[in-house]
């Protein structure tokens, strides 16, 4: 069944990949797909969390 969503194509490395898997099967997710959507929410809230370093971005380190 298709769907309405938007679609976007994400390059990672190899170890990145492995590290995507590893989350999904540990934490026994369905698909590939819904664990990285939920690494990116949880990446998300983190990253509005009122409570963090203003100075601290893990992204740009």
């Amino acid at each position: 069944m298709p769907t309405e969503k938007p679609k976007i194509i994400l390059v990672v490395t190899d170890d990145m990949l492995k590290r995507i898997d590893d989350f999904r099967f540990e934490n026994r997710i369905s698909s590939r797909s819904k664990a990285i959507r939920l690494l990116i929410e949880g990446g998300l809230k983190l990253n509005s969390d009122p409570e963090k370093e203003e100075d601290s971005d893990p992204l740009l380190d």
